[in-house]
């Protein structure tokens, strides 16, 4: 199930008090089980937001979310029963028992055997809740808010140079490549590699805009590549960027011939953004159509794997690093404050120094935390992200699944759940 244990209860607990409920004429004994029903849930809402976190770390707790999530979602079913009783009295109270269609569509209903069958189904529920409620002292649950402060935040694919922190090096090194024409290739490969987080891709978009770049080509070309390297649709894609003209359901064949003819003899700049393809044979068949263009032309190709640029081509390859903790600290205190407000708040930087140290040079990391932390001045916000046990979890060097797992639990969980349902699509959609 993609959703979230809090976002059921929240949903069933707010059924609960609905207006609807108190419509029907209940029992004493339903009206008292569905009063503690809504009790024990509140009191278990309380602890599910740590729950959920924790839960990394413990499979114990995992089965026991599952557990509670069932009953939660049988509850939900009763409830709806409910409200179609509701529903259905509510139009006979209108139109009448004179009216035969309504008679038909709903049938008789005898209220007796209605509160008898719906009392035993809402005393099992609660039964089943308070039985598995009993289990969470046992995994040391806090209490925790639901926070739906959100921050937002616009980016754009234009990088300015105060954007950029730290990569003056690797973009003159880059550079430099690009302007090198003494390769016996017209058209030469360049790799930006490096782990998911470093700054590939904004490292290749400082490139990309920069001034010298732009008077060295007589064509730029972007085409974020994604794990679906298919050739039509590049070609396409760097055809359009040309200046070349584009319909629907063109074919193959259409498009290399206009590719390779508005390419021919001019010196062009191809950026290929994010690329996953380790199939050599469909490399080749899209190098063969850029293969025209004029001496000097080059193709940026940005990946995380070696083994995408050993199977492309042979270039030149630039391994990306990680920040150092200086311009780290620089690029956290831009997310985390408002220009010159870090000054305010000495205590809240030296654990944004120690926050910093954790995410190992690696710049989304930083930035997500401090992103995570902007507008938040107590000292118990910043010093849970420091001490937060997520930390302690195994992982591969300069790893940032940490980084981005404690940026989402601290999401509100109304997020939470988007973010879930957000990653059935495949990557890239």
């Amino acid at each position: 199930m993609t959703e979230l244990a809090f976002s059921v209860a929240e949903k069933v607990i707010e059924k609960l008090g609905s207006l609807a409920f108190q419509e029907i004429s209940l029992t004493r004994n339903i009206e008292s089980d569905l009063q503690k029903l809504k009790l024990t849930m509140s009191i278990i809402q309380a602890v599910l937001l740590d729950a959920e976190e924790k839960q990394t770390q413990n499979r114990g707790l995992t089965v026991w979310l599952e557990q509670l999530k069932d009953v939660f979602h049988d509850a939900m079913d009763v409830l709806d029963e409910f409200e179609c009783e509701d529903l259905r009295r509510q139009v006979v109270k209108t139109h009448g028992s004179t009216s035969r269609k309504v008679r038909r569509f709903f049938s008789s209903s005898n209220p007796i055997a209605f509160c008898n069958k719906m009392g035993h189904r809402v005393k099992e529920i609660r039964e089943r809740l308070d039985l598995i409620a009993k289990d969470r002292d046992q995994f040391q649950l806090e209490v925790r808010l639901d926070d739906k402060r959100v921050v937002h935040r616009e980016t754009h694919s234009f990088v300015r140079d105060c954007d950029v922190i730290g990569r003056d090096a690797d973009k003159q090194k880059i550079i430099d490549l690009l302007m090198h024409t003494g390769n016996d290739r017209k058209v030469s490969v360049i790799f930006i590699v490096g782990i998911g987080g470093l700054g590939k891709t904004t490292l290749a978009q400082w490139v990309y805009n920069d001034v010298r770049v732009a008077g060295s080509f007589n064509s730029k070309i972007w085409v974020c590549v994604s794990e679906d390297f298919n050739v039509l649709k590049l070609a396409t894609e760097i055809l359009k960027s040309a200046g070349g003209g584009i319909s629907e359901n063109m074919s193959m064949d259409f498009v290399q011939a206009s590719l390779r003819s508005i390419l021919k003899e001019r010196r062009f700049l191809i950026v290929l953004d994010d690329v996953w393809n380790e199939d050599r044979d469909k490399w080749i068949e899209l190098e063969n159509f850029l293969k025209e263009g004029g001496h000097g032309s080059k193709i940026l190709v940005t990946t995380r794997s070696h083994k995408v640029a050993s199977t492309m081509a042979p270039g030149s390859i630039h391994d990306l690093k990680g920040l150092p903790n200086k311009d780290c600290l620089s690029l956290f205190l831009r997310r985390a404050f408002i220009e010159g407000q870090h000054e305010q708040y000495p205590k809240l930087v030296k654990i944004g120094e120690q926050i910093v140290e954790k995410c190992k040079g690696v710049p989304l990391a930083v930035k997500t935390l401090g992103s995570l932390l902007y507008s938040k001045i107590e000292e118990q916000d910043w010093i849970s992200i420091r001490d937060n046990e997520i930390w302690k979890l195994e992982h591969k060097e300069k790893d940032i699944l940490q980084a981005l797992r404690l940026s989402y639990n601290k999401l509100p969980s109304y997020l939470k759940e988007c973010f879930a349902y957000c990653s059935l699509y495949p990557k890239g959609f």
